[in-house]
């Protein structure tokens, strides 16, 4: 169980770019991934609230920075989604750009979980922002995410693939199962959101 009170999160501001995010201070977790992914659904399942970050059957909808505040100095980040075919390019190339100054620039960014859905990992431009992050030295979580649109034997036949594919970056990368809908991977995911807390305010 978290020691951590992840239902007290609440939405602080939204940015359109990097510099106007509120100061660089304190520590950050990033949700990342392509917008079909399930990242709003996995924050709210995240938080235990329905309705914190805005779900939608568009994808593509989130195009802003939003931070919410877990604790004082503790802050969640949902990032714009990637890979949305049907966007005009200008969208695409500000929310690249975005994407890759958040990673790059913001010091208080200190683990980064990069949500695929279960049935299609390992997209061209996942493997694109893992190499990124490790560029960057930045720790991932990857949540398979919709977990409970296949058996067990699949989610752990597709756990395994991921695993196997990321194992030389086993030190930085961990992968787990999950499902907002049926709440499968939130111990996991709510232990590797303490350790990264707890693990950046030793190293301060």
């Amino acid at each position: 169980m978290s020691i951590v009170d992840y239902h007290l999160t609440h939405f602080i501001a939204s940015a359109p770019s990097l510099h106007h995010l509120p100061a660089d201070t304190g520590i950050e977790i990033a949700f990342l991934g392509r917008s079909n992914a399930g990242k709003s659904s996995a924050l709210n399942a995240c938080t235990n609230q329905k309705n914190l970050a805005r779900t939608s059957k568009m994808p593509g909808c989130t195009q802003l920075i939003n931070l919410f505040q877990i604790s004082k100095g503790f802050r969640l980040v949902d990032l714009p989604g990637y890979g949305y075919s049907n966007a005009p390019v200008v969208i695409k190339k500000k929310r690249n750009t975005i994407l890759r100054d958040y990673l790059k620039n913001r010091q208080s960014l200190k683990g980064l979980l990069i949500l695929m859905d279960i049935r299609h990992p390992l997209k061209e431009l996942d493997q694109k922002i893992i190499i990124l992050a490790i560029k960057y030295n930045i720790p991932i979580l990857i949540l398979l995410t919709k977990a409970d649109k296949l058996n067990y034997r699949n989610c752990i036949i597709q756990l395994n693939t991921v695993r196997q594919v990321t194992k030389i970056f086993s030190s930085i990368i961990k992968v787990q199962i999950f499902s907002a809908k049926k709440t499968i991977g939130i111990d996991t995911l709510h232990q590797q959101l303490d350790n990264w807390y707890h693990k950046a305010l030793t190293i301060r």
